[in-house]
């Protein structure tokens, strides 16, 4: 499926995109706009979205690896610039339709796991049905080319 333009009333994260003043906007470029997850499941809980509308990581296509890539990297400068050093204690991923609270592409960057709470361990663990990790979505790009 491709991108898409949606105007305000479509989408809670288009909105923000075009009228950043009520959310506070820790790091953005061209692409990407990083702010605090409204609901946190962890300590650290951000979100990285893309400027550009995508439903859910299932419209994602082997030409969106570098994208995914990027929303990573953004996810590791908000940690770090947040003074979170263990980066073995992240987690990063994406909620699986239906489960996706906006249907906005948007990436979890969660930390620390070790700490999260059973609460958030069903929505963001490694045992939830509706949570799958950024690892797993980029290798399914680079071998079927689509997020199954």
């Amino acid at each position: 499926m491709e991108s898409r333009d949606v105007t305000t009333e479509d989408c809670d994260f288009c909105e923000i995109i075009q009228n950043p003043s009520d959310t506070q906007i820790l790091l953005s470029d061209d692409e990407l706009l990083c702010f605090q997850d409204f609901k946190p499941g962890a300590a650290h809980h951000y979100l990285v979205i893309t400027r550009t509308h995508l439903d859910s990581c299932k419209n994602l296509q082997s030409d969106h690896i570098g994208l995914v890539e990027q929303m990573v990297e953004m996810g590791k400068m908000i940690l770090e610039k947040n003074k979170v050093s263990d980066l073995e204690d992240v987690r990063m991923g994406f909620h699986l339709p239906p489960f996706t609270s906006v249907p906005h592409l948007h990436l979890h960057v969660l930390s620390p796991v070790s700490q999260m709470t059973s609460k958030s361990l069903i929505r963001y663990g490694p045992l939830s049905h509706w949570f799958i990790t950024v690892d797993k979505v980029l290798s399914q790009l680079r071998t079927s080319g689509k997020v199954k």
